[in-house]
């Protein structure tokens, strides 16, 4: 568009992806960025057909992806790109039928929401014990105080490790946050806890291979025994459930309650009923502001859509918190309005690809707004500006101080 960035990483486009997004979204939802050499999709039809024909866009897209690392790096660490390139493309996400199938089989009974809705008292426990501790202080960083703990508790849990490794766990998730950073030096810290997550993930494999238990290592562990999985892609795939589950849940909790912060009518919505709002008002939070503004996939044949040719081996990034505010689809889509409903957002995508974790993500965002309209009456925030991480894949605050009268 004339006149506008074509920098997806510009200040004023992290800062705000709605306007920018939503203005591309207006004029041609399907647009050629020739600075990045990507396609950007941000109407909901169109990004919702791609999701369905899976067979024609390739989600290897960082075994296949030629790119270098962007915004750069530090010259020196660039051999660190390869290593955590090794990392990401055994993962689960980065497949394709029907290798995909095979795996997901692997892990799709463990994810199912009947088996995830057995955690929301130990979700409901959790996020109690936090706000115990928060609540008499008057002041808090959700971010670090609330939204980044709480998923670790969980995944913790989930893998069955010892109470005590927590710390060590949180440390290795928010060290496999730089994948989605823009800092020159990122791959160091990147490719620490990489190698940190597979080097303590190893022997628990090992163990579970011989004895078996009900937690996630094990599931993958029996992908193995079962020759559907490489050891390789059990210690990868943990270290995907500690990233995935831990940057996404932080992102939900803080851009929510960012939302509840400047929208005070909505809060008193959620107050007036906790238990009965908690449910529709997890789901506009996730379209409003939701935790992944954006995933990309590559070209496998040449196709026409919206009429825009896409070539063989073109990158497609498709903007889900674009296609969250189509006015086509969402009447009033800037509003946010917790009493919304349908809500068809596809802020944990759709088809063969369709988010593992949306079911505990739910009852994590569900379990989190409850609890906090239980306890608080109100939120202000305690800075002036909310910055955000430099990320073109998440939405992720740099903090977030509010306070409240304790």
């Amino acid at each position: 568009m004339e006149g506008v960035t074509d920098d997806l990483f510009a200040p004023e486009v992290i800062a705000d992806p709605y306007s920018y997004f939503g203005a591309l979204r207006e004029v041609e939802p399907v647009h050629w960025n020739e600075r990045f050499g990507l396609w950007l999709v941000t109407g909901y039809d169109e990004l919702v057909w791609i999701l369905r024909h899976h067979e024609i866009f390739s989600s290897a897209v960082i075994r296949n992806g030629t790119s270098p690392p962007y915004p750069p790096v530090d010259p020196e660490d660039l051999p660190l790109f390869d290593e955590i390139r090794d990392f990401r493309a055994d993962q689960l996400v980065e497949q394709d039928r029907p290798e995909h199938l095979r795996q997901r089989s692997v892990v799709h009974g463990y994810f199912t929401p009947k088996a995830m809705e057995k955690w929301r008292p130990f979700v409901r426990a959790a996020v109690a014990d936090l706000l115990d501790g928060i609540h008499p202080r008057g002041a808090m960083d959700a971010l670090t105080d609330l939204a980044a703990p709480l998923p670790v508790r969980i995944i913790a849990e989930m893998m069955g490790v010892p109470y005590e490794d927590r710390d060590h766990l949180r440390a290795l998730a928010d060290g496999i946050l730089y994948i989605n950073r823009g800092e020159p030096y990122r791959l160091r810290p990147l490719a620490a806890a990489v190698r940190g997550i597979v080097d303590y993930a190893a022997p628990l494999a090992e163990e579970r291979i011989d004895r078996p238990g009900p937690d996630f290592i094990s599931v993958l562990a029996d992908g193995e025994s079962q020759g559907v999985l490489t050891r390789h892609q059990v210690l990868v795939n943990t270290g995907l459930l500690l990233f995935a589950g831990h940057e996404t849940t932080m992102n939900l909790i803080c851009n929510g309650l960012l939302a509840f912060v400047r929208h005070p009518d909505q809060w008193e919505r959620l107050r007036a009923d906790p238990a009965g709002m908690a449910r529709l008002a997890t789901e506009e939070c996730l379209r409003y502001d939701p935790p992944v503004k954006s995933t990309q996939r590559i070209a496998a044949e040449d196709v026409e859509i919206a009429g825009r040719t896409m070539g063989t081996g073109d990158r497609v990034r498709w903007i889900m918190a674009a296609a969250n505010r189509d006015p086509g689809v969402f009447p009033d889509p800037d509003t946010f309005d917790i009493g919304r409903q349908p809500n068809p957002h596809v802020s944990f995508g759709s088809g063969i690809h369709y988010c593992l974790g949306a079911t505990l993500a739910r009852i994590e965002g569900q379990e989190v707004f409850r609890g906090l309209a239980e306890r608080f009456s109100h939120f202000e925030l305690a800075t002036d500006r909310v910055e955000y991480q430099p990320s073109l894949q998440f939405r992720s605050v740099k903090s977030l101080p509010v306070r409240w009268q304790a």
